[in-house]
């Protein structure tokens, strides 16, 4: 499979001065306008770890999908650390239920302050390590896209000790069925003595959003199929997911998009070949311009009459991923159409 898009509106997505932006999710109000739910964190911390140590969730609206996309809300903030969710939440994924706004969510605590102004944050840094072990799946509800949002005591989803998502669990990506039922992808790694191995993909299956969730015992990809930033949706067939190929290996493009199949939403069969990425980081934008963008992360896909109609993607300024950004942002690409292959 391979995403054909048009150019990317220069001006649309969102942007926050002061801010990293990161991991955008869009639904359509009962308003009538689209409304973004994305992280965001104060560049006063570095991009990376900086979300663990300090990530909101807020709410953005455009009146069309492109955007621009203005803030209005702080959806979820810092609470008691003594909360699961309490100090950082993050990877937002927002879908209605039989009426009711469901947001998926990342959330961790730890037992350390802030870093003062001036202050380096570094990944290996004790409150970024235990922020990365502490990592767990919520949800929080709402009648209206608007709010008042509903947190939770307890996380849906836990990690499972001696298992391969016994380090964390993160990145939720539901594909919720009409009885209500949900297939829950979610991104792990495990425990390897003191210190953790490649991500993997698991699957969860709940009668409801709320759960309980049962678990496959397995990943749904060996080990050696190094990708994170799931997104599912169904189709005639089955199951579709894009996904990010952390190394290139897969697709032959580090960074860039693969794709993958099921037919039940259990066994997945990876279609992308080398040199075929499902979508690439090499972006056209509407001023003529083409441009590798540093990252093109956490897609997610807006569907508009049984089809996806627009990708959003965190995308930063950099040159080697987030390691050298100094902007990120939550951009907006417009699908022209989504080619199958002949042997898919």
């Amino acid at each position: 499979m391979k995403i054909v898009f048009d150019p990317a509106p220069v001006a649309g997505g969102f942007r926050m001065p002061g801010y990293w932006v990161w991991c955008g999710s869009v639904i359509r109000g009962e308003d009538g306008r689209y409304h973004m739910f994305a992280s965001r964190w104060p560049k006063s911390l570095p991009m990376h770890p900086g979300w663990l140590a300090a990530s909101e969730i807020v709410r953005a609206a455009a009146d069309h999908p492109a955007g621009p996309y203005v803030f209005e809300e702080t959806v979820l903030g810092t609470r008691s650390p003594a909360y699961w969710d309490g100090c950082s939440v993050h990877n937002p994924h927002i879908v209605k239920v039989d009426g009711t706004y469901v947001l998926y969510y990342m959330g961790t605590t730890f037992p350390f302050p802030l870093p003062e102004e001036g202050e380096v944050l570094l990944p290996n840094d004790p409150l970024a390590v235990v922020a990365r072990a502490n990592k767990r799946i919520g949800v929080a509800t709402a009648p209206s896209v608007t709010g008042p949002w509903t947190r939770r005591d307890l996380p849906v989803l836990l990690p499972r000790p001696n298992q391969f998502d016994s380090f964390f669990v993160s990145n939720p990506a539901p594909c919720v069925h009409a009885d209500g039922s949900v297939q829950l992808i979610y991104k792990s790694r495990p425990y390897e003595g003191h210190t953790y191995g490649n991500m993997q993909l698991g699957l969860a299956s709940a009668e409801s959003v709320y759960g309980p969730y049962a678990r496959k015992p397995e990943p749904l990809f060996p080990p050696a199929i190094h990708i994170e930033d799931p997104f599912i949706w169904r189709t005639a067939r089955g199951y579709e997911m894009i996904a990010k190929d952390m190394d290139g290996s897969i697709c032959g493009e580090r960074y860039s998009g693969v794709h993958a199949w099921s037919e039940n939403g259990e066994q997945w069969e990876m279609t992308t070949r080398p040199g075929e990425p499902a979508y690439s980081r090499r972006v056209l934008w509407d001023d003529g311009a083409e441009r590798l963008m540093g990252n093109l992360e956490r897609p997610f896909l807006l569907m508009e009459d049984g089809r996806p109609s627009w990708m959003f993607a965190a995308t930063s300024d950099g040159t080697n991923g987030f390691h050298d950004c100094t902007e990120t942002w939550n951009m907006a690409i417009p699908i022209r159409e989504i080619e199958k292959k002949e042997q898919e």
